[in-house]
Order: structure tokens, then C-alpha cells, then sequence
């Protein structure tokens, strides 16, 4: 076990020395991807900043719905009777070894069931067990509870295997022709190798995790100035004896029936109707639960705006990345965008036994500039499927290894670490040398897998 602490060693070192600010990150991939792409594929530098501008807003929906996750996830797990009952949660593991498989394990099983719901509230239970164990690196448990998210595209939520499910001319359209008819989840999600893998990292990576936990005199416990700015930035209910109308429906549990109830009876309708979690769902579940199980809305709208200062990073830093995708999709003259271009190069220098694992590896380098599994899949699909079925690779596969891909390198992609390090009150430096170690162990194992299960 010593050569891994001290990869972990040189891993925390560099990522701590050397990793700016998540904004300075985005501004220097930005500047990064404007040269490649200059170079690359030879398009006029004015042509490039076009498509920086006309990108940097394609992420409006989505930010906003990151936004909510976040602002929605916290403000319901404020709720007095969420809260009890993660600190109850928090009170199970007995040191710091338990501590990290714990979260680990939820982590992963709630980003399995979706990924939105998993990225929130494991981030936030990591939190609350920093509270309650001593002795456990604050550093490590936050990037536990973000591994976890390493494994939503081979689950449930995942957003190319479902649509990959649904037959439609978009579909057909997106993968050049190649799947005509749906792929069922049971050759994707539910396939044999995909099982495989997936209980592989579940099994092992909160073990991995826990083992490489530094050691005593190294440990960085929560900030207290971290909590006793969170104390002072909740306040009381305020129970004066103001008996105005206002003051009446502001602190009545009534109103805050009436208006979670409407919402409740179309989610009980939805799922009856046999509708799926997406992130829509998601934010509506925590939104309606939140409103009754804070009881009053003067208690629920102080939560929202206690909340609502996490979701600074995703405002601020999303339309950046939304451009930076936007100059890796954009085309050149010839109709060659730098995003496939890369994947072109990958699927030129494959056969049939390595095809799966060049598509993984390359939607892992893609995903790094383009860290969006929608954006990802339409710029990889029409140059990868039909390179797959050349060589005799199933649609379903390659399907697979591209969601893979785009799930493995989010590891040290600050995109998606931004819920989760808003929630925690750390940099993207803090958490990412840890992260690494998750990012070589899923690379092991998803490589291998796709070598010898397909």
C-alpha cells in the first residue's frame, strides 16, 4: 500500500499547488481549446469566437436546472426532519475508515439511481458526517462523495443508453443512419458486462478510497469557520407576536399544504402514468417535499435564499464551458469540427477487438472539453457508429463505451464539481487529487471490461 499513498501524496501535492480556481480553469481551457481548434482544423480565428459567442448560451436550460438541483437539494436537506436524519446517518461510522466506504457506497448507489438527486445529496451527507466524525480528511470525504458520480451514465439516469431506447428520426438522424430501430436497456444499462463493471467499482472503489485516507498529522478536518459562518447565515424563524394578516399566512403550515399538495398529486400521477426520474422530477420532488417539511413558507423561503448563494459557480462558470463546447463542435469549411476530428483519429487506428476501448478512451478525451452527455453524443455518435459497424462492433457497445468515456473524466473535470464543492466550501484543487485515484481505478477497470466482456 505504500506506493498508492504516495501516488496519492503527489497527486494532492500537485493538484493542491498547481490546480487555480474552477473560473481561472475554465478561462484557461477556454484559451487552450481556441488554439487547437485554430490549428487543428485550420478555422479563421474570428470563425472560432463566433462559435465561442453563439455556444455560450446553449446551456441556459441546463444551468438552470443545476442551479435548482443545488439551491432545492440543500434548502430540503435543511429541513429539520432531513437533517435529523442524516446526522442519525452520520453517527454510524466509528472512525475514518467506515466514514469514506459510507459515503462512497451511498454515493454510488444514488448515482446509479439518478444523478442529479446522487450529486447533491451525497455531497451533502459527506458534509454532515465531517460534523460528527473525528479524525476523518475533509478533503478525502468530499471526493468520495463526488466518485460516486463516476457511475451514473452506466446507470439508470443515464442520458445515452435511455436514448438510445427511444426510436426516432432524431435518433436515426444523430447516429448516421446506423440504429433505425431502439436499443433496449437490458443491451445497455442491464447488459452483462455493463453489470459487471458497474458492481466492480462498487464493490471496491469505497475500499480504494478509504485506504488511501492520510495520515493522522496530514488530516484537514471542516473549516470551523466553515460552520460558524453557516450558523450565522440561518436564521430564527421569526416568532414575534405580530398578528397581521401577513404575519399569519407567512408562518401558516396550511398555506404551505396548498401549495405543496397540487404538486405532490401530479408527481403521484406522473409515476403512475409510468414516468422515469429525470431532472425536471428531480427538482420537483425536492421543491414540493421541501415547502412541507419546512411547514411554514417564511421557513422555506429563508432556506432557498440561505441556499441560493451555491449556486454562484454554476452561474458564473457555465456559459463559459457552454462556449468552449461550442468551439469544439463548431465546423470548419470543410465540415470537420476539432471534436471530430479527435474521435475520426481514434476510430482510424482500431479493429475490432480495440474499437471499444479507443471509443471509451476517446469520449473520456473529448468529454474534458465537451462535459455534457447530450453534447458529447451528438458530436461522437455520427463518427463512431458507423466506424463501429464497419468493424463489426453492436451499435449497443459502442453506445456504452461513449457513456462510460463521458462519465470517467469527469473526475477531474471541475463541470460537474461544482454542486458539490459549493455545497462543501472547497476548491476544485482540494478534492481533485483524490479524485485522480478514482479516475485511474474506473480507467482500469472500464478498459478491461470493454477488452474482455464484450
Amino acid at each position: 500500500m505504500f506506493w498508492l499513498h504516495s501516488l496519492t501524496r503527489v497527486c494532492v501535492f500537485l493538484a493542491s499547488k498547481c490546480l487555480p480556481d474552477s473560473f481561472v480553469l475554465v478561462g484557461i481551457l477556454t484559451l487552450f481549446v481556441f488554439l487547437l481548434t485554430y490549428f487543428v482544423t485550420g478555422q479563421d480565428a474570428l470563425i472560432i469566437v463566433n462559435n465561442w459567442g453563439n455556444g455560450a448560451w446553449s446551456l441556459l436550460d441546463f444551468s438552470m436546472q443545476m442551479a435548482l438541483v443545488l439551491v432545492l437539494g440543500q434548502a430540503l436537506a435543511s429541513a429539520q426532519l432531513i437533517s435529523s436524519f442524516l446526522k442519525y446517518l452520520s453517527s454510524l461510522p466509528n472512525g475514518h475508515f467506515s466514514a469514506i466506504v459510507l459515503v462512497t457506497f451511498l454515493s454510488l448507489f444514488a448515482n446509479w439511481i439518478n444523478w442529479g438527486f446522487g450529486l447533491v445529496i451525497s455531497a451533502i451527507f459527506a458534509k454532515e458526517i465531517a460534523k460528527n466524525v473525528k479524525g476523518v480528511d475533509y478533503r478525502l470525504l468530499i471526493a468520495s462523495a463526488y466518485s460516486g458520480f463516476v457511475i451514473w451514465h452506466g446507470g439508470l439516469s443515464g442520458s445515452i443508453p435511455l436514448s438510445v431506447a427511444s426510436a426516432s428520426e432524431s435518433l436515426t438522424k444523430i447516429s448516421a443512419g446506423v440504429i433505425t430501430e431502439a436499443i433496449p436497456i437490458s443491451e445497455t444499462i442491464f447488459s452483462s458486462y455493463n453489470l459487471i463493471i458497474t458492481a466492480i467499482i462498487v464493490l471496491f472503489l469505497p475500499f480504494l478510497l478509504a485506504c488511501i485516507h492520510p495520515k493522522k498529522e496530514e488530516i484537514i478536518g471542516i473549516d470551523s469557520k466553515l460552520l460558524n459562518l453557516e450558523e450565522q447565515d440561518i436564521e430564527l424563524i421569526n416568532h414575534n407576536k405580530d398578528k397581521t394578516l401577513a404575519h399569519f399566512l407567512e408562518n401558516s403550515v396550511l398555506v404551505s399544504i396548498i401549495i405543496a399538495v397540487p404538486g405532490l398529486v401530479y408527481l403521484i400521477y406522473y409515476f403512475s402514468q409510468g414516468g422515469s426520474l429525470n431532472l425536471n422530477i428531480v427538482n420537483m420532488i425536492f421543491l414540493f417535499l421541501g415547502i412541507l417539511l419546512h411547514k411554514t413558507p417564511v421557513a422555506y423561503v429563508k432556506a432557498i435564499n440561505h441556499s441560493a448563494k451555491s449556486a454562484a459557480g454554476i452561474l458564473l462558470q457555465f456559459p463559459f464551458y457552454a462556449g468552449i463546447m461550442g468551439m469544439m463542435t463548431g465546423t470548419s469549411d470543410g465540415g470537420a469540427s476539432f471534436a471530430s476530428m479527435l474521435s475520426q483519429a481514434f476510430a482510424s487506428i482500431a479493429t475490432h477487438d480495440t474499437f471499444p476501448i479507443l471509443t471509451f478512451l476517446s469520449a473520456g478525451l473529448v468529454n474534458i472539453f465537451v462535459p455534457s452527455g447530450g453534447g458529447q453524443w451528438a458530436v461522437q455518435a455520427p463518427i463512431m457508429l458507423p466506424a463501429g459497424i464497419k468493424l463489426g462492433v453492436s451499435p449497443s457497445v459502442v453506445a456504452m463505451a461513449i457513456a462510460w468515456g463521458d462519465a470517467w473524466t469527469n473526475m477531474i473535470q471541475p463541470f460537474w464539481a461544482l454542486p458539490a464543492l459549493a455545497i462543501a466550501g472547497l476548491g476544485a484543487k482540494d478534492i481533485m487529487g483524490y479524485c485522480v485515484i478514482t479516475l485511474l481505478f474506473v480507467g482500469i477497470v472500464v478498459s478491461l471490461g470493454f477488452l474482455f466482456l464484450v
